[in-house]
């Protein structure tokens, strides 16, 4: 098992935009097979990111499946254009 978790800055001023990249992330629950389960949330004190993805799969080959399907690759399309920084660790659970 995979965990996938992805960390964002935002540029201010695109707060429309941010509910709206949360929400399609939150939407490819249940849509894109290879999600197994996944957790999105806003930061509600300080730090340095604004919002944080934890998403599991059951293989590295599943999550490079997810990557590259199309509902994602809109969805993230959206983050690229709002985002100042982005992290991301994966690990072996």
């Amino acid at each position: 098992m995979i965990r996938h978790i992805v960390m964002w800055k935002f540029r201010p001023g695109t707060q429309a935009e941010q509910a709206q990249f949360l929400e399609g992330l939150r939407g490819l629950q249940g849509v894109i097979p290879q999600l197994k389960k996944s957790e999105v949330a806003v930061n509600v004190g300080e730090g340095n990111y604004d919002a944080v993805l934890v998403s599991e799969f059951e293989s590295l080959e599943d999550l490079a499946v997810y990557k590259k399907d199309p509902r994602h690759v809109a969805v993230s399309s959206l983050c690229k254009s709002i985002r100042e920084d982005r992290v991301a660790v994966d690990y072996e659970m």
